[in-house]
């Protein structure tokens, strides 16, 4: 008999998200935490949901940045929200292209979002019942992804969200920025 998984969480991409859209993120000094994003991790926080960061980050494929870059830019962003009593419980990444990048970083992946591998593993490994939980993104692709994995989906206008134009791909809701994007999940999964 399988076991039910514990929690439910909120994924969340990273650029565009939690930072600013900066193009390819590769030098600390242009890291900057959206306006927000702190008082909407804690509310995850306390509301008894795992707050997830799920990214794609082709840069590592094409060559522009490495992981363990990557790692630093998590660590950063983990540190400042920290500061402000918020909390990230993990972390993941896609480091692949399909088409562009260099050597076993150009392939073809499970974990490259719309396909759901970075979401499967994270419930896995930190006991989430995906169809209890919410995906947070600024693009159809990331909306995609949540479709796919079985979660709830939240676009945010935000990022590349304020520019991305209506297709067959609808979001449960679309929120002006994550904080606001938190407040419906609180109410939708209350």
């Amino acid at each position: 008999m399988e076991r039910k998984k514990k929690f439910a969480a909120v994924f969340l991409d990273r650029d565009g998200t939690i930072n600013e859209e900066v193009g390819y993120l590769d030098r600390l000094e242009r890291l900057r935490i959206l306006p927000g994003v702190a008082e909407a991790v804690r509310r995850i926080n306390k509301s008894g949901l795992k707050a997830v960061v799920v990214t794609n980050q082709s840069g590592v494929a094409r060559g522009y940045f490495t992981e363990e870059f990557v790692r630093t830019v998590h660590e950063r962003i983990r540190e400042a929200l920290r500061r402000e009593g918020a909390e990230i419980d993990g972390f993941y990444y896609c480091p692949h292209h399909p088409s562009e990048g260099i050597g076993d970083y150009r392939r073809s992946c499970d974990c490259r979002k719309p396909a759901t591998g970075m979401l499967r593993r994270a419930g896995e490994e930190l006991d989430i019942d995906l169809s209890r939980s919410y995906l947070v993104g600024d693009t159809l692709k990331d909306i995609e992804t949540g479709l796919r994995a079985g979660t709830r989906t939240v676009l945010v206008r935000t990022g590349y969200g304020a520019s991305e134009i209506p297709s067959n791909i609808r979001p449960d809701c679309t929120a002006t920025d994550l904080l606001d994007a938190v407040r419906w999940i609180l109410k939708d999964s209350a």
